[in-house]
């Protein structure tokens, strides 16, 4: 009989710690080899944590929302052979089995061995609890269509609740519970610690926002004309090329606007009091996912058309919101957009993605009267939004890019000709 201790992960690119988001287990659980055991998260980007060897949990050396130091100790198992450390580089990753496994055999700690299970395997049943077992891209998945995981048998190890028994759920003909409506006053309250991405937004946002002094300037835009271009490119794509939005269209402007004021496609280091020019304009575009706010970028939009723009947009919105975008895919922009689409509002304030310097905030078409000299006409009005550091942007520069970028969107040909 021995102890393990697994300790936290080196998940590598010189992270000195990590977060711990979530447990799949607790002390006294029964444990397989291979079985996911935990998850943390570094950079936005999460990682689980499987166990190497089989025993049972003895102790946890963290919870939800501690940041843990890489080879720290974070679990202890007791297991039937000789005790030690598990090397703290990130193991290979570990499929999840389809099929059913047979449950797993109790330890025998009086002798020191582990009896031998049952030849034939038996289907493994969960048993409820607070919270099922189930990797973060299942419990998506299982939000996203308004399944409550506790319904579900898992035929995982140790009752892991797999995509394949959701799909079996569904077949079976089952469905949410209904909502239930709770009449009468409500005086309870609910302390909810911010943890994960969540955690990691809000240290963003209050680091923007007491080191950067924002200037918002707000411009309206005639989208008329751009918007009959949009449609009638629509209408002419090839079925391969994606449906184009007004993004792409504003991220061809952005380039356009910035090499004539290169001051706005950088990165400020306060702490050195550098500026940062850069020559790529790489742009982050915030999106939403059910997990909070995260920022993928398309790197060298200056080197893209809008086709172009309009796919690598759509591949990272997507892996954004299924939560398999990188790191790398997450980080390095040199200017940000931020859109709510419909939701867009008449007036937003965008806070800075630190370090940047500028941000572009694109508020929701209108259809709204304008005087043309004779009489009022019914015009695709839209507003920008946007934020700039007014330690390294004054009012004028922001004005001025902000009316160049109106200039092109108001015109459409001249995104295309080149300068």
């Amino acid at each position: 009989m021995g102890e393990f201790t697994i300790k936290m992960p080196d998940v590598g690119e010189g992270v000195a710690e990590a977060e711990l988001v979530e447990w799949h287990v607790k002390a006294g659980d029964p444990v397989r080899e291979d079985m996911v055991i935990a998850a943390v998260m570094t950079d936005k980007a999460t990682v689980e944590i499987p166990s190497p060897v089989t025993g049972i949990v003895v102790w946890l050396g963290a919870e939800i929302g501690d940041r843990v130091a890489v080879k720290a100790p974070l679990v202890r198992i007791e297991t039937a052979g000789e005790g030690g450390e598990i090397r703290t580089e990130i193991p290979a990753a570990v499929t999840p089995a389809k099929a059913l496994e047979p449950p797993l055999p109790a330890l025998d700690l009086t002798k020191g061995t582990v009896p031998k299970a049952a030849t034939a395997p038996r289907e493994i049943v969960a048993v409820p609890a607070e919270k099922p077992l189930a990797s973060p891209a299942v419990r998506l998945f299982a939000r996203e269509n308004g399944i409550d995981l506790r319904q579900v048998t898992g035929s995982g190890p140790a009752g892991r609740i797999l995509r394949e028994d959701i799909d079996q759920f569904f077949a079976h003909g089952a469905a949410p519970f209904p909502a239930q409506v709770v009449p009468g006053r409500k005086t309870t309250t609910e302390e909810i610690k911010l943890t994960g991405l969540r955690r990691r937004i809000a240290e963003k946002m209050s680091l923007s926002a007491s080191r950067i002094p924002h200037i918002t300037y707000v411009e309206e835009i005639d989208m008329t004309a751009l918007e009959e271009l949009r449609a009638t490119m629509n209408r002419d794509r090839k079925p391969e090329q994606p449906k184009l939005t007004v993004l792409p269209f504003l991220m061809r402007a952005i380039v356009k606007a910035v090499a004539e004021q290169p001051n706005l496609n950088a990165t400020f280091d306060d702490h050195t009091g550098v500026l940062t020019r850069h020559g790529a304009v790489h742009i982050g575009i915030a999106a939403q996912t059910p997990a909070g706010l995260v920022v993928p970028v398309v790197r060298h939009t200056e080197a893209r058309g809008i086709w172009d723009c309009a796919s690598e947009m759509n591949r990272l919105a997507e892996a954004a919101r299924t939560g398999s975008a990188t790191r790398d895919e997450l980080g390095g922009s040199t200017i940000t957009i931020s859109s709510l689409g419909a939701l867009g509002g008449i007036v937003s304030t965008p806070v800075i993605n630190h370090p940047e310097v500028a941000i572009i905030g694109v508020n929701k078409i209108a259809v709204r009267p304008v005087w043309d000299g004779t009489q009022f006409v019914p015009r695709k009005m839209m507003n920008l939004s946007s934020s700039f550091d007014h330690r390294i942007v004054d009012g004028w520069d922001a004005a001025t890019f902000v009316q160049r970028v109106r200039v092109l969107l108001e015109t459409p040909a001249l995104i295309f000709i080149e300068s």
